[in-house]
């Protein structure tokens, strides 16, 4: 009974492991996109003019910058797919993020339920072992009384033989008996009849 609960603990295991494999993947991107929300700053302006008396190494990196930003005007298209890109990913890690807690509550509702269900299937084991034995007991005693009312019905045909052959044994005495009392009543009878007989004369 054992061998399910291992089993479905370690199907849980592995599908724990399973789903946190990636995990570093997962804080690294969202640390990512945090880092590019936060750190996106606004473009330097395009229409402003080099002032007068800037040394010559600044006038040069203003230009560079003026040029980077004509290049950033160009691809402004790309970064704005890629910002609606990055809060689509953001909007499905948080909707990854609520499946994941639903998940894990879940789990744990199912972990509690699980050990309520292993309790209570030990539980009705035990009393399944219990009306086991309890049933077995019942059908030895109803074996015996089975074997006892055998010898008892044995015995009532054996008594009910006998007491015919005594029935019949006492019809039969009776029978001679009466025969003998008549024989003897008809002997009696003869012998006063000759008393008389001889009393005449």
């Amino acid at each position: 009974m054992a061998n399910w609960r291992e089993d479905y603990y370690a199907a849980l295991a592995a599908r724990d492991d399973r789903e946190q494999a990636n995990s570093s993947l997962y804080d690294a991107y969202t640390r990512l996109a945090d880092r590019t929300a936060t750190t996106s700053a606004s473009p330097t302006d395009k229409n402003s003019s080099p002032k007068r008396g800037v040394p010559a190494p600044v006038l040069q990196q203003q230009q560079k910058q003026q040029g980077t930003n004509v290049i950033s005007g160009a691809g402004a298209a790309s970064q704005s797919v890629l910002l609606s890109e990055l809060a689509a990913a953001q909007r499905s890690r948080s909707e990854l993020q609520d499946q994941l807690t639903r998940t894990t509550s879940e789990l744990e509702k199912l972990k509690s339920k699980t050990q309520q269900d292993a309790r209570r299937i030990a539980s009705l084991e035990g009393e399944r072992t219990h009306l086991t034995l309890r049933l077995r007991d019942r059908d030895e005693e109803l074996r015996g009384k089975a074997k006892l009312l055998d010898n008892v019905q044995d015995e009532l045909a054996s008594l009910n033989l006998q007491l015919n052959m005594a029935e019949d044994r006492s019809t039969k005495l009776q029978r001679d008996n009466q025969e003998l009392i008549d024989r003897w009543m008809a002997r009696m009878g003869k012998e006063a009849d000759a008393m008389n007989e001889a009393s005449r004369f």
